[in-house]
């Protein structure tokens, strides 16, 4: 089967309808490798497996978890897949996260896969069946138990049925440059900084020399494998694993892309998109604050719509996303939009220009993205505008990229600033221009006076706040301590930040979620 195109599939489905039981059944690997997800029975992380079908073709397992406080996580995984297994327990039916995650799937482009009504042992698997066809209409559905191990022979030929119909990446992508999207970076005694994704595009082999955006961090890849396997070229499709030689793995993390060293990809702030909403979502009016999700980053981001005031439910139609931190994004690639509180799906969108100049609503603008989409338009000569937003970063020297990559390393519990500062070799003269740099990449945001955190833990701590907001109603300085494990200093900068951010309202002691915000315009 060596040239058959790799495949990757993703679990979706709702929490305790047996994503993972399933697959363990299927591949005799549990993918929930954390000791609190295992005591829990909850998956918290994406897990990985390799599948063998009857055919002998293997795929790429990405199992995700089914708990609405990790739909964030679930995107990640989502965004690398080629075909779904979405979960529905025959004694529950259809739940929150069915809808939102077949959403994720809807708005990604993934159309195939199958439906495993779970626990049809133990409830009534017809009627689930019944109930899931109205959302997954033409999927095929099967009943299966985990437990005794039924149905679990249909249900793979039911995969190898969609597995031969469907072309993989590496067909569909065919000339598109290299991309890595890391979602987990670590180190193996002896071996060094391993990074871990799924492959979207063309090929890496050892001895490449790769680059790994969005900071642009040089490396070579020493040696490659996948699901534990070496091999001398991963392909698009795969899940890979790369051993590289040069950064630290603290340097690298969830969000990064690996690409080939020179390029023409580049992280930018700004997105021209063909955007639609999701039935019954609100329409976004222009500035309104949003999650874009892209691969395995997400980033804030304000919404200018291109043709009229709001964007509306279910009409597609062009807007651009000015983005807080970088994407690494081409043309073409899918994006999940999400509101920031409450934290659901709300729609999706094309990436039309990765590169677009900073613009408002004009009909020039959507004949030239509507050209763009057809292929048929040509870039006229650039003329000089001094008045222009570039979207381009201010470039970082050495000791920034020192102070960017200690910061990130702290992760939820930065060290303050001048701590920062006097690690990283600076001088305190230095201290504020560096941080200014770094707000600017976005590798920094200021969440206090002498506090800046990292962008991509600050908007984990962000997700777990508005849990707790949607779960009590409120979070307040000491619960969030208690829950998450800050200390109360940070606590209250945090929260204090989302306040500012108009994510959340202070009210008393406590902060709540600000479900009706007044949009910019």
């Amino acid at each position: 089967m060596a040239d058959v195109a790799p495949l990757t599939l993703g679990t979706a489905g709702h929490i305790d309808h047996g994503k993972t039981a399933l697959i363990d059944a299927l591949t005799g690997k549990n993918t929930d490798r954390l000791p609190e997800e295992r005591s829990r029975g909850i998956s918290i992380e994406l897990g990985y497996a390799p599948l063998v079908l009857p055919s002998g073709r293997q795929l790429s397992v990405i199992d995700v978890p089914g708990h609405e406080r990790f739909v964030r996580t679930m995107v990640a995984g989502a965004s690398g897949i080629d075909v779904f297994l979405l979960c529905v327990a025959a004694d529950d039916g259809v739940m929150p996260q069915t809808r939102e995650h077949l959403a994720v799937l809807r708005q990604l482009g993934v159309s195939d896969g199958v439906v495993a009504i779970t626990k049809a042992d133990v409830g009534e698997p017809q009627l689930a069946a019944e109930e899931v066809a109205e959302h997954a209409p033409g999927v095929e559905i099967v009943a299966v138990s985990a437990l005794q191990r039924t149905g679990l022979d249909e249900l793979l030929g039911a995969l190898e049925r969609v597995a031969a119909r469907l072309g993989g990446r590496a067909q569909r992508d065919d000339g598109r440059p290299t991309r890595l999207h890391v979602d987990r970076s670590f180190t193996l005694k002896g071996i060094g900084t391993v990074v871990t994704g799924t492959l979207w595009a063309g090929e890496l082999a050892a001895g490449d020399a790769v680059t790994v955006l969005p900071r642009g961090v040089q490396a070579r890849v020493r040696s490659v494998q996948v699901h534990d396997e070496g091999v001398e070229r991963a392909r698009a499709g795969q899940r890979v694993a790369l051993n590289l030689v040069g950064p630290s793995w603290r340097e690298l993390g969830r969000g990064d892309v690996v690409a080939h060293a020179g390029t023409t990809i580049e992280p930018t702030y700004l997105l021209d998109v063909a955007a639609s909403l999701e039935a019954g979502a609100e329409l976004l009016a222009r500035g309104t604050r949003i999650h874009v999700h892209h691969g395995t980053r997400e980033a804030p981001a304000r919404v200018v719509p291109l043709e009229g005031a709001q964007l509306r439910g279910e009409q597609r139609s062009y807007a651009q996303l000015r983005l807080e931190a970088p994407l690494v994004a081409v043309e073409g690639d899918r994006l999940i939009l999400r509101r920031l509180a409450p934290p659901d799906t709300i729609g999706g969108g094309i990436v039309i220009d990765p590169r677009p100049r900073k613009h408002g609503p004009d009909a020039s603008v959507v004949e030239r993205l509507a050209a763009l989409e057809r292929g048929d338009w040509v870039e006229p000569a650039p003329a000089a505008d001094p008045a222009a937003e570039s979207s381009e970063p201010e470039s970082l020297d050495d000791l920034a990229l020192r102070l960017a990559a200690l910061l990130r390393s702290d992760g939820v519990r930065p060290r303050n600033d001048a701590d920062l500062a006097q690690a990283a070799g600076l001088a305190p003269a230095d201290v504020s221009a560096r941080f200014a740099q770094l707000s600017g990449a976005g590798q920094a945001v200021r969440v206090a006076r002498n506090l800046h955190f990292h962008p991509e833990p600050l908007a984990q701590l962000e997700a777990q706040v508005v849990a707790i907001c949607q779960r009590d109603g409120e979070a307040t300085i000491a619960g969030v301590r208690d829950e998450i494990g800050l200390s109360r200093k940070y606590a209250q900068a945090v929260l204090e930040h989302l306040d500012a951010e108009k994510v959340t309202v202070r009210r008393g002691d406590a902060h709540v979620l600000r479900r009706h915000r007044t949009a910019a315009t």
